[in-house]
């Protein structure tokens, strides 16, 4: 029985999640030593404010493009395009409400909307098909649209930054819903559905499948073409979401600044959670952790008026800590020592004396 607790707590230090969240509890208690009131959450006109609830909102377009990409990491495969179909996405809604008359009706701000994630469904089917039909490696497949995005972008806004006044479309970055920011609820919406399509049906275990081994999957029955073609269709979708949502609140399209190196924050939520890059299996919480880790380092480094030149070294510090923290390598080599340490209790104690 004295066992029990130890081997719950073991089970507990092993999980994917718990290194992601013992680094996330630490960075917040730390930036709440530094700055008193940094944890405080207060309610205005019904709305919550705060630090926690500003990275909550800050969390929201990394995990959006995180998401996709975690779905195209199981299968093996990579997206570095995210940020530039963010960049599209965004330009081509605001264009579109830059030539309307009525960009103050909501009808228009949500025709919008469905203009600029529609575009980026197409670019994500469009480096699904590079991938799955064409067979070209998913780094250079995606590094295609990643460096052709910008100047798909600047061509959309004719090499200028396109600024339009349109209140509800700015809603969707700034506004709020039931006391929450809308990028919170439009990441939580998001993560919802993805683990309803996932997890809710078969298609997780087919992205996992391929990701370990493709052409066993593929003798077993897995579409793996589709799955993966799917795969990049959502990453698309999702990045065209989480543009509208970054560009939302300022309503400036800047094509050359729009989800610059936002790709690589993805990469590291993903790798946060607990998904392995080689592929198989995707830990979906585990990348809402990652992101609000990637976040709350970024507001912290400012707590602590760490110098920006810095500012990566920090983030770089924080990221392998955890990693290392997650090793198997490390783990295995941390089990074998309670092994060890546990036989050479017994062997040390005393023997039972048998009448």
């Amino acid at each position: 029985m004295s066992a029990a607790p130890a081997d719950v707590m073991r089970r507990i230090v092993r999980h994917q999640l718990f290194w992601p969240v013992v680094a996330l509890v630490a960075l917040l208690l730390a930036a709440g030593v530094r700055s008193p009131g940094f944890l405080d959450v207060t309610v205005q006109d019904g709305h919550l404010f705060g630090q926690i609830i500003d990275i909550m909102r800050a969390s929201a377009t990394p995990l959006l493009l995180a998401l996709g990409m975690a779905l195209v990491i199981a299968t093996g495969g990579i997206d570095l395009s995210v940020g530039a179909v963010m960049a599209i996405s965004l330009a081509v809604s605001l264009e579109f409400l830059d030539a309307s008359t009525s960009a103050e009706q909501p009808g228009t701000a949500v025709l919008a909307v469905v203009l600029g994630v529609v575009v980026a469904l197409v670019l994500g089917l469009f480096n699904g098909f590079l991938v799955s039909v064409l067979g070209i490696q998913p780094f250079i497949a995606t590094m295609i649209l990643m460096v052709a995005g910008r100047g798909i972008a600047m061509l959309i806004t004719k090499g200028q930054i396109t600024t339009v006044t349109s209140a509800p479309f700015k809603h969707i970055g700034s506004g709020f819903f039931l006391g929450l920011p809308m990028p919170v609820i439009v990441a939580a919406v998001a993560f919802v559905a993805v683990v309803v399509v996932v997890r809710r049906t078969a298609l997780g275990m087919f992205l996992e499948s391929i990701g370990i081994n493709r052409e066993a999957a593929r003798l077993t029955g897995v579409q793996s073409r589709n799955v993966t073609w799917l795969a990049y269709a959502i990453a698309g979708l999702l990045a065209g979401v989480a543009g509208i949502v970054y560009g939302a609140p300022t309503m400036a399209a800047d094509a050359n600044n729009i989800g610059l190196m936002k790709e690589m924050d993805a990469i590291m939520c993903v790798v946060l959670g607990g998904t392995s890059l080689a592929g198989g299996r995707f830990y979906l919480g585990g990348t809402v952790v990652g992101a609000l880790i990637l976040t709350t380092i970024e507001r912290v480094v400012i707590i602590f008026h760490i110098p920006s030149q810095i500012t990566p070294l920090f983030k770089a510090v924080v990221i392998i800590a955890v990693c290392i923290a997650q090793s198997p390598v490390l783990l295995e080599k941390l089990n074998l020592a309670r092994l060890r340490r546990a036989s050479e209790r017994r062997a040390q104690a005393p023997k039972e004396v048998t009448a």
